[in-house]
């Protein structure tokens, strides 16, 4: 849920890689109306499982919760943002979700930006 808000704030300034330890078949539909909501369509989507790879490609990783399962490499950057999960919630629990993500990302961006111009 975090990947779409943060490719539209960031725009061509940082890549995005998305991925979930367990990962479900579909995107949860109330995660598609709140999304929606806010002019962001994550319809199309699809969850993606973790992989090293992806982990390894990435100078900043971002898990909401993944514990142990999260592959771990020296000189990255890792943050553990505590949320709720959404799975198996109405619309109702999924905005606050979405909208605390939000200004985690908008916090990221300018904490990025604020290191670069160091």
């Amino acid at each position: 849920m975090a990947d779409i808000p943060l490719t539209h704030l960031a725009g061509d300034g940082v890549e995005v890689r998305s991925a979930g330890s367990a990962s479900a078949d579909t995107v949860n539909p109330a995660v598609v109306e709140a999304m929606s909501e806010v002019g962001i369509d994550v319809s199309g989507e699809t969850p993606k499982v973790l992989t090293t790879e992806a982990v390894r490609a990435s100078d900043v990783v971002i898990t909401m919760g993944c514990g142990d399962t999260c592959p771990v490499f020296p000189g990255k950057t890792y943050l553990d943002w505590k949320l709720d999960d959404p799975a198996g919630q109405g619309v109702d629990a999924v905005r606050p979700i979405r909208d605390e993500i939000e200004h985690r990302i908008r916090t990221l961006l300018a904490d990025l930006d604020t290191q670069a111009r160091a």
